[in-house]
């Protein structure tokens, strides 16, 4: 994925500092993830430090691309959950939330197919998958932050109902904010 729109943002470097990635991680990263800002017009040094800060605690530091599964009893609840299009006996496994941000349920995947499929994005639905390499994960990611707006949340310091918009509550804010605070001081995040 290119998007000549925009150069480059941060180097792998910089990328490190305000994720908290090892080196090796922010080279991994650091395409797909300047894909996403062009994507979202993540463009300014505090849309991207909140930006950083969301997906750094939603994927657990850019580790987990996948939902951990255990079952819990909210994941057994997914099972035929018509809010997620969770129509078939095993969509709530199958669809269990992936990428950056966890898009999760049949309906969600099957709308960001659809929405990245300009981008040679595969069938999520039927390569679930896919949405766990990195490029998939960041777009997606992108994707649902440009959907909601939350650039401007991000523009006027709402970190709070930034979260809330990602997250649906307040889970894990001081983690989230404490991520926001080391990827703002090596932004110089004014």
């Amino acid at each position: 994925l290119v998007f000549a729109a925009n150069k480059e943002v941060m180097d792998a470097d910089t990328l490190a500092k305000a994720a908290g990635l090892s080196k090796d991680s922010s080279y991994r990263w650091k395409g797909p993830l300047q894909a996403a800002f062009d994507y979202a017009d993540i463009s300014t040094p505090k849309r991207q430090a909140a930006f950083l800060a969301q997906l750094g605690h939603e994927s657990g530091g850019f580790q987990y691309l996948r939902e951990i599964w255990g079952p819990t009893s909210a994941q057994k609840r997914y099972e035929g959950r018509l809010d997620l299009g969770n129509t078939q006996r095993g969509d709530g496994f199958r669809y269990r939330g992936r990428g950056l941000i966890q898009i999760t349920g049949r309906a969600n995947y099957v709308r960001i197919a659809s929405r990245l499929s300009r981008f040679g994005a595969p069938d999520f639905v039927a390569e679930p998958e896919a949405l766990e390499r990195p490029e998939w994960a960041a777009l997606s990611a992108a994707d649902y932050w440009k959907d909601r707006r939350l650039n401007e949340l991000a523009d006027t310091g709402k970190f709070k109902t930034l979260t809330k918009r990602i997250n649906g509550g307040l889970n894990g804010y001081a983690d989230r904010l404490a991520r926001y605070e080391r990827a703002a001081e090596a932004l110089g995040v004014q």
